[in-house]
């Protein structure tokens, strides 16, 4: 017997997150075999009259495959899995293993060969020109990383992936007007003291047809107007490894300082390329079921209370001229018991400790979002 509250997830990624039309194609990309889900996955997809493609891939035949990559191998991977992804209208891609930690051993420029090949063509082909969603799969590690038993996770789980997003969406609608009339932000916490420009940048609200789970609204710092010192309080796995305590100080919108707990391996990260060390993304984050971070980023940067700032790419939704191999989400958590902040908007404080205090944007607050 299914589980019901995957055949409700299902549904909701076929007709609410992708959208799915009668005769349109959707790649079913599986990290680790999920078959319950896949299976749910393709039934949705046939009773909404469109056309299911499936791919299976393992993190461990993954893992293998990097260490021996070369460039050239890895263009023409792209290239192939680009002419299928050429020929699709929706994509949902499924993340599952058993090990978080699965590529901390492959070198550093073996990862750099497939960003630069195979990611370039999902930001190129899969982000610009097909309806997707990226979602995780509960697993026994994810449990071990949240603290929880398995079961307890499971429940965590779909009680996050399953929420009321179309009421999420029209909550941040006032986020997303303020925003959009802003110019200069200011973030200030424990270790952190940062301003910067959003201005003439739009801001994008997710609510649940790009990821899964959700719940941000992102906008882009003008490239050249990051100034002071933001100090991360989450661990963020990057390239196989787990960073902690990390540090960027700006000048002009270029991290000209940054430290972690292995300070020279995030700035080889940084050293990727121009783009690595400015500013993609700004983000606010505000899923009322997300509280605490288990180095994962799809939650992690949904977290109630938190923003992200984001070396790296910036999306063709909201431009800031920046581009870049990477894009690494980097959260702060600004609640109380993470050590508190404010963001101003325009000298206006906005959220202080994780809450919203303007009147038009308490909705988006925890107890009105659950």
């Amino acid at each position: 017997m299914k589980d019901p509250r995957i055949e409700k997830l299902a549904y909701n990624l076929i007709n609410y997150s992708v959208k799915l039309q009668p005769g349109e194609k959707v790649l079913i990309e599986n990290f680790g075999l999920q078959k319950e889900l896949v299976t749910s996955l393709v039934a949705e997809a046939y009773k909404a009259g469109g056309f299911p493609f499936v791919s299976l891939k393992e993190p461990q035949v993954d893992r293998e495959m990097l260490l021996g990559a070369s460039a050239e191998q890895y263009a023409k991977i792209a290239e192939f899995e680009g002419n299928v992804m050429k020929e699709m209208d929706a994509y949902i891609g499924l993340r599952a293993g058993d090990n978080i930690n699965e590529l901390s051993d492959v070198p550093a420029d073996k990862m750099k060969i497939n960003g630069e090949s195979v990611g370039k063509m999902h930001t190129d082909i899969r982000v610009k020109q097909t309806k997707w969603v990226v979602l995780r799969y509960p697993s026994a590690s994810m449990a071990q990383l949240s603290k929880m038993s398995t079961v307890g996770f499971e429940d965590f789980y779909f009680q996050v992936c399953n929420l009321d997003y179309s009421k999420m969406a029209e909550a941040m609608e006032d986020l997303v007007n303020l925003m959009n009339q802003t110019d200069r932000v200011r973030l200030v916490g424990p270790g952190t003291d940062l301003q910067f420009s959003i201005k003439d940048i739009p801001a994008i609200k997710c609510a649940g047809e790009a990821n899964i789970p959700d719940g941000e609204v992102y906008t882009a710092p003008v490239r050249d107007s990051i100034n002071g010192t933001i100090t991360y309080n989450t661990p963020s796995p990057y390239q196989g490894f787990v960073f902690e305590n990390v540090s960027f100080t700006f000048e002009n919108g270029k991290i000209v300082k940054a430290t972690a707990n292995d300070t020279e391996r995030i700035n080889k990260i940084l050293d990727t390329d121009e783009g690595a060390r400015y500013i993609g993304e700004f983000a606010i984050g505000v899923n009322p079921f997300i509280h605490e971070p288990m180095q994962d980023i799809l939650f992690d940067e949904k977290i109630e209370g938190s923003f992200h700032f984001t070396p790296g790419q910036s999306y063709d939704e909201a431009p800031n001229g920046n581009h870049s191999a990477i894009h690494w989400d980097l959260v702060n958590i600004q609640r109380p018991e993470y050590g508190g902040g404010e963001i101003y908007f325009d000298d206006v404080l906005i959220r202080k400790d994780g809450r919203f205090v303007l009147p038009e944007l308490e909705k988006l607050n925890p107890e009105n979002l659950a």
